[in-house]
């Protein structure tokens, strides 16, 4: 019995590393990294959207597996079409910001006896120019790994229900199995940065056009994936 469990947690942790390297799970930490140009700070991305994930997963299989429930299929779709929207809004953002609409301000200037508005375009100062950078800049890639492991928390918890003999051995599971997640995904977001971090000082227009590349991606993603999921299985 014991074998089979260490086998079962090798899967896991393979599992959870195979797991980071899903589409919508890259496309979402590539849009928070494109903000960053330290490579230290683009891996911690990875880490933290992996300990989100792991958070989600773990509160959820605590209830799943102490109660013996399963999540309901349209439930399951709803937490799905979630991360659609999620995606889609993250790609805006970064066209918002690449675009430089944010830089738009109105201001109002009084001239006696008159009152004029003006429309001044400022320049973005920049998120991230290689310097240290405060952990709470670590909470946006935190909540986007709890959306993407409530996502994914019911195909995960339905593997633990049929496959492991003990409550705890199925915690057990869910902890290696994020593990698993947050290496491979610190890995992984690491290697996404390099393209940002190379270009943002030198080649200011290619790393403007590579988030550009970026936000397009992540909102084509999430529209594709949130009318798949409405329409073609089913929510709506």
């Amino acid at each position: 019995m014991e074998s089979s469990l260490f086998a079962i947690f090798g899967l896991g942790l393979l599992y959870g590393i195979q797991h980071a390297t899903d589409a919508d799970h890259l496309i979402a930490v590539s849009t928070i990294v494109s903000e960053h140009r330290s490579f230290k700070w683009a891996s911690l991305i990875g880490a933290f959207w992996g300990l989100g994930h792991t958070t989600t997963l773990f509160l959820v299989g605590l209830i799943v597996i102490g109660l013996r429930v399963t999540i309901p299929p349209r439930l399951a779709l709803g937490l799905e079409f979630l991360v659609a929207l999620m995606l889609t809004l993250l790609g805006l953002k970064i066209l918002w910001r690449s675009f430089g609409i944010e830089k738009i301000h109105l201001h109002i200037h009084a001239h006696n006896p008159e009152t004029h508005a003006h429309f001044h375009v400022h320049e973005n100062p920049g998120q991230d120019h290689g310097h240290t950078h405060p952990f709470k800049s670590m909470r946006k890639p935190f909540v986007v790994g709890m959306v993407h492991g409530l996502a994914g928390s019911a195909a995960l918890m339905l593997l633990v229900l049929s496959t492991i003999p003990s409550a705890l051995a199925g915690v057990a599971y869910i902890v290696v199995f994020g593990i698993g997640s947050v290496g491979g995904m610190l890995l992984l977001s690491g290697l996404i940065g390099l393209p940002f971090i190379l270009t943002a000082q030198r080649f200011s227009r290619m790393n403007r056009w590579i988030q550009v590349a970026a936000g397009v991606a992540s909102m084509l993603f999430g529209l594709h994936l949130g009318w798949d999921i409405g329409f073609n299985a089913g929510l709506f």
